[in-house]
């Protein structure tokens, strides 16, 4: 289904050539001044100096050519040169018909597939994930249902950091403690070791170089140790399954950093053959500094001094990877600002051993720290990490004192909503800001009623499903648009015709926001319009069946909304 903008451009486009110009400038763009038209296309301008005419001539002889169109309702040329269209209710309430009855709700699909890799979460084992992990779920699992939804393929892989020196630490702690007869593992054990020893790592050098030496140990597929580290790897996973899934977030692949050691081998021997790798202290590294760089890029290390590989090793071993198995056209990583430097020089050694083709695209979508209101980083009553979990339960029981005085009444029902309600809060209260900016975590702003909230959507889902409630199941099948009779009921139309303008922007943008801010658009489109009409009480059958049907179509569109931004609605509140 083509965007009304397609479609209007296409329009415009005949029109241009018409009147003897080009077809490009028949752009047609959604009006920034909605008091004054509704699109505007601004292509007499670029034509002025060319043809040696005012763009005020120029467009009133594009406009010539549109005087019939059924499509407009009205379209005149406003100084310097814009052309600015109203288009007629006949039009708009076939648009949304069409929209209604698209199992996309009029959300273009790629003509041609693209497939796009998101590396996202980057959860640790032998970690608990903390407030740290929140962004990344969050962010990433949009992108991933954004990508999907305008008809693209998404491939989410969580990336584990099961590897490196991380894992030696955990290891040689298990050793010292346990020697071979180590407990059942549990992650309350794993949680506990992990800080422990890496505090002991900091003053005590013999522990880290035994650390080390088990990491290279592991590495090389030692037996002993590759048994334990798979015990380890399984319950971390099952766990960390456990928190995201209360995300709504999910992943095709739990590939680790040990999936692509297997690829190290190859790695190096496309180093050698291109002779990239140098000498340096011992190591083997990448030169990836340009002529041209304002800062130090300083070399990547890709085998260090004692043998292990180096940190950013499997982040290209994995790049070989992806490519065998997957082809993507496009790699997003979705991982916090203190990884630029990290993916500047991944992305650039990548490029000079060619381990993608030219054309695919590395991203890094860095985003910023999840801050309290203080805007310093969020950490628990004693100023260390909140774990994810605790700070779930902790949303999740907010909202459930929310729900004092809602009409909920089944205790089990309640409890559910409740959890709902705070994911949507905090995921809604992260995703409506542009991801590379800071998130300041605001319990009360983010579960406020009205206003930019997921709370907020929600409810306006659960007022629509209140009034469906109360009329007949024969009323419901009339599904038609007859008329529009208001002003707020055009608008209402307008925005939710549009929303496949947002879907596009937010995929070429990388951006949820975009959704978020849509999202919010529709609400309050809606709230005007609920509160202008009394819908349920209506005697015109017309009318009435017109704004059932809304009802329902701005239903189906917030619902798709959220469920690209992974939040779940909720019956009623």
């Amino acid at each position: 289904m083509k965007l009304i903008t397609d479609q209007l451009s296409e329009m415009l486009g005949k029109a241009f050539i018409k009147a003897g110009y080009e077809a490009k400038y028949g752009q047609a763009v959604i009006s920034n001044r909605p008091d004054l038209c509704q699109f505007q296309c601004n292509g007499a301008l670029p034509n002025a100096k060319l043809f040696k005419k005012s763009p005020m001539a120029i467009a009133n002889e594009v406009v010539s050519y549109l005087a019939d169109d059924e499509m407009i309702e009205k379209v005149e040329v406003a100084a310097p040169g814009f052309i600015n269209i109203v288009l007629s209710d006949e039009y708009l309430i076939g648009y949304l018909t069409q929209v209604f009855y698209d199992p996309h709700l009029g959300i273009p699909q790629a003509e041609q597939n693209e497939v796009i890799m998101l590396d996202y979460g980057n959860p640790n084992v032998a970690k608990p994930l903390h407030v740290g992990h929140l962004r990344s779920a969050i962010i990433g699992e949009s992108l991933k249902r954004i990508i999907m939804a305008t008809g693209k393929t998404a491939i989410g892989d969580v990336h584990l950091g099961d590897w490196g020196l991380p894992m030696g630490l955990v290891l040689a702690e298990l050793d010292e403690r346990y020697g071979t007869d180590i407990p059942t593992m549990t992650t309350g054990l794993l949680n506990e070791i992990y800080p422990f020893a890496s505090k002991k790592s900091k003053i005590d050098k013999a522990f880290l170089e035994k650390a080390r030496t088990f990491t290279a140990q592991l590495q090389k597929k030692d037996p002993h140790l590759t048994e334990t580290w798979k015990k380890m790897v399984q319950i971390s996973v099952d766990d960390i399954k456990n928190t995201f899934n209360r995300l709504n977030t999910t992943f095709d692949f739990w590939y680790g950093e040990s999936d692509a050691s297997n690829y190290v081998p190859e790695l190096l021997r496309i180093l050698r053959e291109k002779e990239l790798l140098t000498d340096s202290e011992g190591a083997k590294v990448v030169v990836v500094a340009e002529d041209d760089d304002k800062s130090t890029i300083p070399p990547i290390i890709i085998i260090k001094s004692n043998g292990s590989e180096g940190y950013a090793t499997t982040d290209m071993a994995t790049i070989i990877q992806r490519q065998r198995d997957f082809h993507p056209n496009k790699i997003w990583y979705v991982v916090d600002h203190r990884q630029n430097l990290h993916f500047t020089q991944v992305f650039r050694a990548a490029r000079k051993a060619e381990l993608v083709p030219s054309n695919t695209e590395l991203t890094h979508l860095c985003f910023g720290t999840v801050n309290g209101k203080d805007g310093k980083p969020f950490k628990t009553r004693d100023g260390g990490v909140m774990q994810l979990s605790e700070l779930l339960d902790s949303v999740t029981e907010y909202a459930y004192h929310k729900m004092k005085t809602s009409n909920v009444t089944d205790e089990h029902k309640r409890k559910e909503y409740a959890e709902k309600i705070g994911i949507a809060a905090i995921k809604f209260g992260d995703l409506i800001n542009h991801y590379s900016k800071d998130c300041v975590f605001d319990i009360d702003k983010f579960m406020a009623s009205e206003g930019k909230t997921g709370v907020y959507l929600l409810y306006v889902i659960a007022r629509i499903n209140s009034i469906l409630r109360k009329i007949s199941a024969s009323d419901l099948t009339k599904e038609k648009i007859n008329g529009i009779y208001s002003h707020s009921e055009r608008d209402l139309i307008m925005v939710l015709a549009l929303s496949g303008n947002a879907f596009i922007s937010a995929y070429n943008e990388k951006a949820p926001n975009i959704v978020c801010e849509n999202a919010y658009k529709i609400a309050v489109a809606f709230s005007k319009f609920y509160h202008e009409n009394h819908i349920i009480n209506e005697d015109d059958t017309d009318k009435k069946q017109s704004w059932l049907t809304l009802c329902q179509i701005t239903k189906q569109m917030l619902e798709k909304h959220l469920y690209v931004l992974g939040i779940e609605s909720v019956d009623r509140m």
